[in-house]
């Protein structure tokens, strides 16, 4: 009994410590896996790039869309006082200070558009860069679910997982 307690545990011991090495078909697989992983990365790390320049260019937009906005309201402001006749107006007709307070008016809806469009394009950008880190978390836990997959592990119940 003891010879084949002490075989049992032996060969049980050698089965675990000598795992079979890799063949070359695998190790070809493996490297081609892990440079393309590698690929992938350097693509996402390119693409998160221009979403980045490109929300920095949005940005720049927007704060000379603010300025811009900002001369306008001073030039609205003036002309408003002139047309109520709180300031000097000088050689200007009513019809002319009115022709401009209403291109002054459109030009602030175009800017107001503008920024919306602007506001718009860089909250795509946002989820675009939200979906491209949810799909490198995904492909993560694949890779570690399709490792863990091979192995067997026991649950804290007691339960064979596979």
């Amino acid at each position: 009994r003891k010879q084949a307690a002490e075989y049992s545990t032996s060969s049980s011991d050698e089965e675990f410590e000598s795992k079979p090495s890799l063949t070359h078909k695998a190790k070809r697989a493996l490297r081609k896996r892990r440079k393309l992983e590698k690929e992938t990365k350097q693509l996402m790390k390119q693409e998160e790039l221009k979403r980045l320049h490109k929300a920095q260019a949005i940005q720049r937009q927007l704060e000379e869309l603010e300025e811009r906005q900002r001369t306008l309201e001073i030039s609205g402001v003036e002309l408003e006082r002139e047309l109520r006749g709180e300031a000097d107006s000088g050689t200007k007709d009513e019809n002319q200070m009115l022709h401009e307070w209403f291109e002054l008016v459109m030009e602030k809806n175009k800017l107001m558009r503008y920024e919306s469009e602007l506001l718009i394009i860089a909250q795509e950008l946002e989820l675009e860069d939200h979906q491209s880190r949810l799909e490198q978390k995904l492909r993560e836990k694949m890779a570690i679910d399709g490792k863990s997959k091979g192995t067997v592990c026991s649950s804290p119940q007691g339960h064979t997982v596979p």
